[in-house]
Order: C-alpha cells, then structure tokens, then sequence
C-alpha cells in the first residue's frame, strides 16, 4: 500500500502513549489495541484534545516535505495492487514486492493467477508469512472478480470487502491509492502515529479512523494516509520514536519525547 519516500531526516515523529502491541486478525483486516502497562496515559480521558490549528499545520508541514507521496507498494493496475496489500498484512512492503516482481511477469491479471492454482502460486509468494493462506484468499477473490465484476476490481467499501482476504484498511488503500478517494486506511503505524501525537486519539482502529476523517483538513485528506504512514515507519517509530528529527515535534502532544 513505484516508491514514496520521505526523507527520515526531514520528517516527524509523533506521539501519545509509550507502547502498543497489536493483536492482527489478517483475514478481517482489524488491530485490536492492547495497552500493557500504560493504561493511565493512553486513557481515553488523559488524551489532549488537539486543536484544529495544530492540525492544518501537522498536515501542511508533512505536505511540504512530500508533496507527492505515494504508496511503496509496486503495481501498476488496480489487481496487482489489490494482491500485493493482501500479501502485505504481517510482511514487508520491500518482501511483498520482491514476490511480485517475479510473479506478474508470470500472471498478473485473475485469470492468469487462478490458472496456477495454490502450489503454482505458492512457489511465487512463499518467502511472505502465512502464504498459505494468502494464496487461498487470492484465487477467492479472483473467482469472485471474474464471476462478479468481470475481472476488474470493484470501487465500493461493501464489494471489495466481500472479497477473500480483504478486510476494511485493505478495501481503504484500493479505494484510496487506486481509485483516488479520500478514505484514510489505519495500519499499525497510523493507529500509532494518531494517539502518540494527539492528532486523533482512540482505542480501536475504527474510532481512530473515523476520527481522522473528521478532523484532517479536506484538502490534506486524500493523502492523509500516506504522509502518516511513512511517518509512522521512519519517524515516528514503535519502539523509539526519532523526535530530534521530527518535523513537527513543536506540535507534538507526546509526554515523552525522546532527547537523542
């Protein structure tokens, strides 16, 4: 969920709580917060309530520094990147696309793909985690595809998510990075970046979505996404954010900044 890359050195790092770990339900898409440890800090009522100001100005600085962000995911039609964010959930985008590389020169439409059944397509994504499984839901959902949409992929939340495989955040990047909706796809990293900083606190990826889509100035939200994802992934890091380096650490909500 071609290459975006945002200058670690020039980016933010934001934060609200001191950890999170993540409990992933892959075939539904959803993180499940638990908070060890840090349950007064990262109470909903202890979070700040930041102001709409800071906000437009979190975004601007971000916009900025990346005009253009992008997904790191390579693709280059809606399939392929629906099947390289099913393959994402527990793996790296860098593994993911080493994988598909070598597999859409080989098939990368549903047809193709459904034609090499579970050992054919296996061999190609092996080296991802729960690629068992993976495989399954893809040659799902290209049956699917073929049989309800005539191979292309759908643009609706409801059809894409009746897809093997494909919980809301997958149907949020294909609605956003393929089809150019402003839906804003909450991954660990955003769910991370939205309560350390303030930005838009909760205890659930939903809460935390809808909250950014309430409260991101319109004009940024298209490429909400992007910005705090890679800002969750080289800034904003899980264990130690990079708050020297951040761009927006004035702004910043988070009790516990990091010095060096």
């Amino acid at each position: 969920m071609d290459a975006a890359t945002v200058n670690p050195t020039s980016t933010a790092a934001i934060t609200r709580c001191n950890r999170f770990s993540f409990n992933i339900a892959i075939n539904a898409n959803i993180y499940a917060p638990a908070i060890p440890g840090c349950q007064p800090d990262a109470a909903p009522s202890r979070w700040v309530n930041m102001n709409s100001a800071k906000r437009t100005e979190i975004f601007r600085r971000l916009c900025a520094a990346s005009p253009a962000p992008r997904s790191e995911l390579e693709y280059r039609s809606p399939f392929e990147l629906l099947v390289a964010v099913v393959l994402s959930a527990q793996a790296t985008d860098k593994s993911v696309n080493r994988a598909t590389q070598e597999l859409y020169k080989t098939a990368n439409t549903p047809r193709a793909i459904l034609k090499l059944g579970v050992k054919g397509l296996e061999r190609y994504i092996r080296s991802i985690g729960l690629y068992h499984t993976k495989a399954k839901n893809i040659l799902a959902t290209c049956k699917l595809l073929l049989e309800r949409h005539g191979g292309a992929v759908p643009q609706t939340h409801v059809e894409l998510e009746a897809l093997p495989g494909v919980g809301r955040k997958t149907a949020n990047v294909i609605l956003n990075v393929a089809f150019g909706q402003p839906t804003i796809a909450v991954d660990t990293h955003i769910f991370r970046v939205a309560n350390r900083t303030g930005l838009a606190p909760g205890r659930g990826v939903l809460a935390v979505e809808k909250k950014l889509l309430k409260v991101v100035p319109e004009e940024f939200r298209h490429d909400a996404h992007h910005w705090l994802i890679l800002h969750g992934r080289y800034v904003c890091k899980a264990r130690k954010p990079d708050c020297p380096r951040c761009l927006i650490n004035d702004l910043c909500e988070y009790r516990h900044k990091t010095q060096d």
